[in-house]
């Protein structure tokens, strides 16, 4: 097997937890949807007085790849930059807004799994206690612990999809191109989707292995509504949303509509042997309920992941926890903790903590950050109407980002 297609099967294993894999999994072919505009794309930047032009060059080339539009904000010592390259949406030069809201897909999980380990750190849960004791109406395995939801060692199935031992791909709802497009507007209810799930066949034994599953964070939310009795929206409202004001934070529901402002969001697929492109800036997410249904803006998700990572959601304790990767876990981000990758950059740049992410289609989000908090990168991407080689293209352009934000400059350092 060839590195390149080892390379596509972890995206797709990943599924609809980062852009590349959802992308990936939307198309159906190795190229995808965006705009390459790079005529109306310079970047424009926040923070007066800031010129990082490192950082300039690494939005850009998103832009200069293929990719519609890119919305970063950078925290770090010298104090805040933002910017943006592209186009807000096809057809039009207006670049994507600095304070845009976007779906942000699988980082919900990283917001999920902290308000679980809160309710661990409350004694209201046990990291090692059966979820079945929680949730019996599931039917759930008995020894599949809360820790392995957040882990991602339950072996349950993915709904969205996911992988046979052998390599055989295994459809899910409709997630994945024509299909999910004529159905982005339904409804699903998270024990529909967890029931779903149920019905496949587990990947592996309990605690036995590592896959990526949307499941176990829509179990995570049913969790947290159970124990704390009250809807998952309103108790990140109580715990994590209000008490750090972010205003452009949302958990949604069955609405289809961003909050304005915001950057269209598009997809590339084929009918009947021909390429069409949509506009996905609508979708219903309740698909990804607790795994990847919310909504935010860079400058939130800086608020937030800050916020963890300085210790001030979590005791420390658990939040050592959280950083604990698990050995088998998808190298491509990094090693999984409880809601989170952690990355080794090397000597040069030290460890970075992330989860990225986006729905089926038309959007990705980033977020990253030192491990005490003090250096973040978040940031919004949107697909447009041009092919993207996302397996060769995307890892590239990612890591050159990432080492702009956390290398001191030294982008593209391998």
């Amino acid at each position: 097997m060839s590195n390149r297609v080892r390379r596509s099967r972890a995206f797709r294993r990943a599924a609809v937890t980062t852009l590349a894999a959802a992308l990936l999994a939307g198309a159906a072919t190795p190229a995808l949807a965006t705009t390459g505009a790079a005529g109306r794309a310079g970047v424009s930047k926040a923070a007066a007085g800031q010129d990082r032009p490192e950082l300039q060059k690494a939005v850009q080339a998103f832009v200069d790849a293929g990719f519609l539009g890119v919305q970063v904000r950078v925290h770090d010592e010298r104090g805040e930059w933002a910017g943006s390259a592209g186009a807000r949406k096809l057809g039009a030069s207006a670049k994507p807004p600095l304070d845009g809201r976007f779906w942000v897909g699988s980082v919900t999980k990283t917001f999920v799994a902290t308000v679980v380990l809160q309710l661990v750190a409350e004694g209201e849960i046990g990291l090692d206690a059966p979820v079945a004791g929680y949730l019996p109406e599931l039917g759930l395995d008995r020894r599949i612990t809360v820790r392995m939801l957040l882990q991602h060692t339950s072996g349950l199935f993915n709904y969205t999809g996911d992988l046979d031992p052998d390599g055989t791909w295994v459809p899910g709802l409709p997630a994945t191109g024509k299909e999910w497009l004529d159905n982005r507007f339904r409804s699903y209810r998270p024990e529909e989707l967890v029931r779903f799930a149920l019905s496949k066949p587990a990947r592996f034994e309990p605690g036995t292995g590592w896959s990526y599953s949307n499941t176990n964070y829509t179990l995570a939310r049913l969790l947290i509504e159970k124990v704390a009795g009250r809807s998952f929206d309103a108790e990140l409202k109580r715990r994590i949303v209000g008490p750090l004001d972010l205003k452009g934070t949302v958990v949604p529901g069955d609405r289809t509509r961003l909050p304005g402002p915001y950057a269209h969001g598009y997809f590339r697929y084929q009918d009947a042997g021909e390429w069409k492109v949509a506009d996905v800036s609508r979708q219903n997410l309740s698909l990804l309920a607790g795994a990847g249904d919310m909504i935010s803006t860079t400058q939130d998700l800086h608020t937030f992941f800050s916020a963890l990572n300085g210790g001030r959601l979590l005791p420390a304790k658990l939040l050592a926890e959280m950083r604990e990767p698990h050995p088998k876990s998808d190298a491509l981000y990094g090693r999984y903790g409880l809601g989170l990758f952690v990355k080794d950059l090397g000597p040069a740049c030290g460890t970075v903590l992330n989860h990225n992410g986006s729905p089926p289609a038309g959007y990705g989000a980033l977020m990253y950050s030192t491990p005490d908090g003090g250096r973040t990168l978040t940031a919004s991407l949107t697909a447009g109407d041009a092919a993207v080689d996302i397996a060769k293209d995307y890892p590239k352009l990612l890591d050159g980002l990432v080492r702009a934000a956390f290398c001191d400059g030294q982008a593209g350092v391998s």
